[in-house]
């Protein structure tokens, strides 16, 4: 079996962290790194991640958050946030970016920028927003994995008040709006979801094959 599905199958949504272990800060490079490095539409990246370790923060996160005890236990919580404007000036930062990174000319890319920005200026507000947050699901999967095959704990978390967290996090001011968010950690011994068995459909059930 390979490292990776060694790993998938270690890891799980850790219910209850060990309040005394922190990640280094090695590890967590790797794992804002890993969301760095997510893929995206286009490459476009319409996103930003907000790493939280301040604890104040955290309780009144918590409370937006229903008192789910992985917001202020885990080691850190990274909210995964996107943004809330996307239009052609970013396409345009896009296209510099390639052109700086892989040494040719902006000019060459016309067409790419324009079918880019052609394809994102034409979605209504509600379709870019479905959009950019579909992209926030392609890197909260890439830091799951890569959390796990560092051995380090996390929980995936819809349930919280996006308003809220967006109002104590200062998102609107930053251009962007909550959407997902990750703790991150190390599982506590007593958590009894820790030894359960993992149970996911068999592949013949999910898997066709055309």
């Amino acid at each position: 079996m390979s490292d990776l599905i060694t790993q998938l199958n270690w890891r799980y949504a850790t219910k209850k962290f060990d309040t005394t272990k922190k990640l280094t800060s090695e590890q967590l490079s790797i794992l804002t790194e890993a969301l760095r490095l997510a893929p995206s539409s286009f490459g476009l990246q319409p996103w930003g991640f907000v790493v939280v370790t301040d604890p104040t923060i955290r309780i009144q996160l918590k409370e937006a958050a229903w008192g789910q005890a992985q917001v202020t236990d885990a080691s850190e919580l990274i909210v995964l946030c996107r943004k809330t404007e996307f239009g052609e000036k970013n396409v345009i930062e896009f296209v510099q970016d390639i052109a700086a990174q892989r040494g040719i000319p902006a000019e060459g890319m016309a067409e790419y920028q324009k079918m880019m920005t052609d394809s994102v200026t034409s979605m209504s507000a509600t379709d870019l927003s479905a959009w950019t947050t579909h992209q926030l699901y392609l890197s909260l999967g890439v830091v799951l994995s890569a959390a796990a095959m560092e051995n380090i704990d996390a929980c995936p978390m819809e349930g919280f008040d996006k308003a809220k967290f967006d109002e104590i996090l200062g998102l609107k001011e930053k251009g962007l709006s909550s959407c997902v968010i990750c703790s991150v950690g190390f599982r506590a011994s007593d958590d009894e979801y820790a030894s359960l068995k993992k149970v996911r459909y068999s592949a013949e059930k999910v898997i066709t094959k055309i």
